[in-house]
């Protein structure tokens, strides 16, 4: 086969080696035909919507065919993809029907967000681009000629679902999310369903994999459900799925044993009355689970309800083009007929493709006819381009004042427990609008004081099920993600707490979400959402005992990749500041907050109010480390706790043994204010920026991260000859904490050499041959450290502070 073209459409699975009986464990529904009157309307919806979705990809002229196509009504590139639109189409008008029979509370989210044009379509149809773009896309001939005209165009709406999309809380473009989202949406929102159709390409994805297992972290009596549809159009861009090469027995053991009902839709001479049928099967499921589970006997291990169906890619487009086969292959994944804007044998076929829709029947002078009116929700707010939490749900939270878990400085605390013990009473004062996603770490990473007063959701474990808790662990880092994206778009407020190395899992679907909530604050009918919160802690400097795989800060610098207006790092030296930072990003809106903590026992060194303060400002001058805040030679910046601590550290090793060497000491918790002025709306003015260090002075950044990270936010700023950044340079193994310090270059002796260096040129009394002294040190604590397996006692000492 020439090109890896299949010689015949819509092929079959090979038959697999299952027993027959297993089919035993699938739904056969004995559906009934639908009324005449019923099944053409569902068949006018669906023509109109195919049509208008295929047209947004090719024309820019002659939208209603009031003559046969020219070439110069057809767009001069053609983007957009097809094969999955009809399916999406098809699946749209039957939830139209579910809401307007049983007045639901439905959300549809699109795996396949490159079918953008077919959630469009619809979205027209049934008024809501109307409704949010008023003038624009209005439900007649000009609002129809807007949309397929200005698609993929400037000005237009994107080829992906965005959030300019009505009704989407989903970002088009990644595959493999949807489901996780969908299951996070409908988590403490009882009276919500969700339906999901996930296509056969994005099925293949590590996300959605783990995302099958979903059902097994939802409660029935306090949440709503999810209905999945797979989509089985048997293709992707270029290749046929795995799903769609398996047989009826492989799907209805794999999702049987996943925990699901499956009920396989594939009759296409008769799709929607088997389709309907499918559909109030699966509502009628769910009631029956959550009905159970809200009169105090809830079934164990229910078997939700899933529906398998399967279409040809492309259905209702061009047969064959050019002696390829275009319906039931990939050739119809994006632009099925490519030439179409200067191929005469292509403008026909698109020609007779568009013509087959009949559009004067369904789309009389470019508006909905009457028959396709019948089959939306009566209540406009319940379409699902117009339901309200899909839009504007934001919820905000009870506050719970942090200082009240506030603790003594000068003393040893671990950030992490203390925020515990916050976080406890945050979800005790709002019980149905918060949650913490964690895979699997919440004990190692000392946030266990959670647990007091709430417990762990498992709905197959029988010590978890039914409990009402608060808490998902899972280890599977794309579900966490997943499930606080859904909870957040559907408006409550999430904790995603990870080790360090291990939440670049994420990365690419914390970037596709960004995208989503910056696209958001622009679109002027959308509101505010609770920001998306992680805790990354267990990190390199303290994962010496798991070895170099646990060593990696590189989630840092994907959050500082994205747009200013979210990008969030926090870097709270103690456990009061982590506190406060804690407490500030529960009630931010709109942003990424990455928090960066230690789970282990550090030093305290701010009180309550004056971590407030600090916090506030983002960073300060520590006088109380500082031998000379005023008039510096050098000034040591901390950023990160136990770069922070080295830092303190390294000052008081300073003033013991070159107490003529002026240092001031300056701790960064908000990493953000040190981009150039202009470039972010946390960044200190230039003004600001000298005050804290010097317009001369050598400055030596000691920081949690990768040096390249903040040689990148620093650029800009004055005097950058001056200043020398280090940080985690890859290296690492099994050992000690301390020796993490010295091998990485970021220890109280590197800081402490360094300055003797840089001050020794300003200050005529610093003796810079006093790094042999330092080298010293360094040899004897290497060699403790070889002799006994652990640091020298004395090593974490709390800091002597400055009087004064």
């Amino acid at each position: 086969m020439a090109n890896g073209d299949i010689p015949v459409a819509n092929p079959p699975p090979l038959a697999s080696h299952l027993p027959d009986n297993v089919l035993e464990l699938a739904t056969k529904l004995e559906w009934k035909p639908l009324p005449a009157d019923l099944r053409d309307a569902l068949r006018g919806f669906q023509r109109a919507a195919c049509y208008i979705a295929a047209a947004m990809i090719f024309l820019r002229d002659n939208v209603l065919l009031e003559s046969d196509l020219q070439f110069d009504h057809v767009k001069p590139r053609l983007l957009g993809h097809w094969g999955t639109c009809p399916g999406i189409i098809l699946v749209w008008s039957h939830l139209n029907l579910l809401i307007r029979n049983h007045d639901l509370d439905m959300i549809y989210v699109i795996g396949p967000g490159h079918g953008a044009p077919a959630s469009l379509a619809a979205l027209w149809l049934e008024g809501s681009l109307e409704r949010f773009y008023p003038g624009e896309y209005d439900r007649d001939a000009t609002g129809l000629w807007n949309l397929i005209t200005r698609f993929s165009v400037p000005g237009g709406f994107p080829s992906h679902i965005n959030a300019e999309t009505p009704g989407s809380i989903h970002e088009g473009g990644e595959l493999g999310y949807a489901l996780a989202v969908s299951f996070g949406a409908v988590m403490d929102k009882p009276d919500l369903v969700v339906a999901c159709i996930v296509g056969d390409g994005e099925a293949e994805t590590g996300p959605t994999a783990t995302a099958w297992h979903a059902i097994k972290y939802l409660d029935p009596k306090e949440s709503g459900a999810v209905i999945p549809i797979l989509h089985l159009n048997g293709f992707k861009i270029s290749e046929r799925t795995i799903f769609g090469c398996m047989d009826d027995k492989e799907l209805v053991c794999l999702f049987s044993g996943y925990g699901y009902q499956v009920c396989i839709v594939d009759d296409l001479d008769n799709i929607n009355d088997e389709l309907y049928s499918a559909m109030e099967w699966a509502l009628g499921e769910v009631k029956k689970i959550q009905k159970a589970a809200r009169s105090g006997d809830p079934i164990v291990k229910p078997r939700w309800p899933m529906i398998v169906l399967r279409t040809p890619k492309g259905w209702g487009g061009p047969k064959e083009v050019d002696g390829k086969i275009i319906e039931g292959s990939f050739h119809s994944h994006q632009v099925p007929l490519s030439k179409a804007n200067n191929d005469d044998t292509q403008l026909k076929a698109l020609n007779d493709w568009l013509s087959s829709y009949k559009i004067g029947e369904v789309l009389p002078e470019g508006e909905p006819a009457e028959s396709i009116l019948s089959t939306l929700p009566r209540n406009d707010e319940k379409k699902l381009g117009q339901l309200k939490v899909t839009y504007d749900p934001y919820v905000t939270l009870k506050t719970v004042k942090w200082e009240d878990f506030a603790v003594e400085k000068n003393k040893d605390q671990s950030c992490m427990k203390v925020t515990g013990e916050y976080l406890d009473k945050v979800f005790q004062e709002n019980p149905t609008t918060i949650r913490l996603f964690s895979p699997d770490e919440l004990e190692s990473n000392k946030l266990d004081a959670i647990l007091d007063h709430t417990q762990r959701d498992f709905q197959w474990d029988q010590f978890s099920r039914a409990n009402g808790g608060r808490v998902i662990e899972t280890l599977s880092e794309h579900n966490c993600q997943g499930f606080m994206q859904g909870y957040t778009l559907t408006g409550r407020t999430a904790i995603f707490p990870s080790y360090e190395s291990f939440l670049g899992i994420v990365h690419t679907m914390m970037v596709q979400y960004s995208k989503f909530v910056k696209i958001a604050n622009e679109v002027k009918w959308r509101g505010d959402l609770a920001s998306i919160n992680y805790i990354e802690t267990s990190t390199w400097a303290r994962q010496e005992h798991n070895g170099f795989s646990h060593q990696n800060p590189s989630f840092i610098g994907a959050v500082l990749n994205i747009k200013a207006q979210a990008a969030r790092v926090y870097l709270p030296p103690d456990a009061n500041c982590f506190l406060s930072t804690v407490a500030h990003i529960l009630h931010s809106r709109n942003k990424t907050n990455l928090l960066i903590g230690s789970k282990q026992p550090t030093a305290v060194y701010l009180s309550a109010s004056e971590a407030a303060e600090h916090c506030r400002v983002g960073a300060s001058t520590w006088n109380f480390a500082s031998s000379s805040p005023e008039n510096p030679d050098v000034v040591l910046v901390g950023i990160g706790v136990e770069t922070t601590f080295e830092v303190v550290k390294a000052a008081e090793l300073l003033r013991a043994i070159c107490p003529k060497l002026r240092v001031r000491v300056v701790n960064v918790t908000d990493l953000m204010i040190l981009i150039a002025e202009s470039k972010h709306p946390h960044a200190l003015s230039r003004d600001k920026f000298i005050e804290l260090f010097t317009e001369d002075k050598p400055v030596f950044f000691n920081y949690h991260g990768y040096p390249t990270e903040l040689q990148g936010l620093l650029f800009g700023r004055p005097g950058l000859e001056r200043m020398s950044v280090r940080g985690y340079q890859e290296e690492g193994t099994t050992t000690t904490p301390f020796d993490m310090m010295l091998v990485n270059g970021v220890s109280r002796f590197d800081a402490a050499k360094w300055a003797l260096k840089k001050g020794s040129e300003a200050n005529q009394d610093v003796d810079a041959s006093l790094v042999g002294e330092i080298d010293r040190r360094v040899k004897e604590v290497q060699q403790f450290i070889k002799d006994n397996g652990k640091d020298p006692d004395d090593i974490y000492q709390l800091p002597e502070r400055v009087e004064g």
